[in-house]
């Protein structure tokens, strides 16, 4: 048997862990910190050395990564390393399972939530964004916004809950959409077991 890696967005490991159990997938999850979003630029390189480390340990390697924000420079690198990664620009679109253009024509002002952004919404959003010191930000940042949609993986009343608190922090009205794994099941399943 091939020894397979996933190199995961930490975005998306808790979800990539509950798929690896759900189809009894035989690989590692190798995590990254989920804050390279903050700096897209950094994620090839950061991927890259991660490669270079896990390529003694495994036969087979997949990223399990969206572009998210790079241009292009992931496939670039992948493609040189010889390594698939999941199709998609984004976790948004994955979890969206076939809808992300139409929630987008609908409303281009939406913010999208996922589970692991509404679990992480006040460090990541909240902190990340500098909303916690200067809440005046809020109404700059968020003014072309008209929703939040949060494309639920979980179905779960405290993530529910969360959601609406932080559609509330950022004075948006909430959308639910129960999505569960979407494409980014789909997706990962035709690697894997490919």
């Amino acid at each position: 048997m091939t020894k397979t890696a996933l190199i995961v967005c930490g975005a998306l490991a808790r979800e990539v862990l509950a798929l690896k159990d759900k189809h009894g997938w035989e690989v590692d999850v190798l995590g990254l910190p989920s804050l390279l979003h903050n700096q897209p630029d950094a994620i090839p390189a950061a991927i890259a050395a991660r490669i270079q480390r896990a390529r003694s340990d495994y036969e087979r390697l997949i990223v399990v990564y969206g572009d998210c924000g790079t241009g292009g420079m992931l496939d670039r690198l992948l493609e040189k390393e010889g390594i698939p990664r999941l199709a998609g620009p984004h976790c948004y679109e994955m979890y969206a399972d076939g809808t992300f253009e139409n929630l987008m024509a609908e409303a281009p002002g939406t913010f999208f939530l996922t589970d692991y952004l509404v679990h992480s919404f006040d460090h990541l959003v909240l902190d990340g964004l500098g909303l916690d010191r200067y809440p005046a930000l809020r109404n700059e940042y968020f003014k072309n916004y008209t929703r939040v949609v949060y494309l639920a993986q979980r179905d779960d009343p405290a993530l529910i809950t969360r959601a609406q608190w932080a559609a509330d922090s950022l004075g948006l009205p909430l959308e639910i959409r129960h999505t569960g794994y979407g494409k980014l099941e789909t997706r990962l399943k035709e690697l894997i077991e490919a």
